[in-house]
């Protein structure tokens, strides 16, 4: 059994309730979770299963309604946004499906926008970008905005800029699902890369290739774990 230093997240009966006018949304229920360090873990589940949610809450960008949720050692239900916000530009890398890059930023302002919210160095920055994008295969890209470039460049872009700060964490919400197959290869051997680099990984995906990366692969039915599979 992994101890609770081990663990990059431990999720201990989280609930998560919206309201909506006088509707009140149950989105996850009861979820209790671990996951160690260095696993690559997919989850999966239906449209409005909770997977986004359960990321968000991860990640530190939503707090669960109910339970508590250990990341790095932190318990992040009892911080404070300014904690929180320091805590996700330090730890986690976010990768979303719709790729949020800024627009008027190039490829590589955009990647070293992380960095420069934590005030590295810019020697450090340069280098750390074109290195980023050489990994990536993006660096005939550097001064392009993001709309010359194609899905999947860009969503290789949202990979750089979430590795910018080389967070143990790596969060990616249907990662290739605007992408067609052969660009959702690419994002794949992103994927495998971090996976060799042990990197803590989750992904919430359909995509049958990333799931043949998972160490463990959660399942999402209707906010609450379904089964769990070594």
């Amino acid at each position: 059994m992994p101890t609770k230093e081990d663990l990059m997240i431990y999720a201990q009966a989280l609930g998560k309730t919206y309201q909506v006018g006088d509707l009140k949304i149950e989105v996850l229920k009861d979820i209790t979770l671990s996951i160690p360090k260095a696993k690559f873990i997919v989850i999966c589940g239906p449209s409005g299963s909770g997977k986004t949610t359960l990321l968000n809450i991860i990640g530190g960008i939503d707090k669960p309604t109910s339970g508590k949720i250990f990341v790095a050692g932190q318990d992040l239900t009892v911080q404070d946004e300014d904690f929180l916000s320091d805590f996700r530009c330090n730890n986690v890398g976010f990768v979303f499906q719709s790729y949020n890059l800024v627009s008027t930023l190039t490829v590589a302002e955009n990647v070293a926008f992380p960095m420069e919210w934590t005030r590295k160095p810019e020697q450090e920055i340069e280098k750390r970008v074109t290195e980023l994008l050489e990994t990536l295969g993006l660096q005939h890209r550097a001064n392009h905005f993001p709309a010359q470039l194609s899905g999947g460049e860009q969503q290789r872009v949202a990979f750089a800029r979430a590795l910018a700060n080389d967070p143990q964490l790596i969060l990616a919400d249907e990662p290739t699902g605007n992408l067609d197959t052969k660009n959702a290869q690419k994002i794949t051997q992103v994927l495998q890369l971090l996976k060799e680099r042990g990197k803590t990984v989750i992904v919430s995906t359909h995509e049958q290739q990333i799931r043949e990366l998972a160490d463990q692969v959660l399942c999402l039915e209707d906010g609450k774990l379904a089964s769990k599979n070594e």
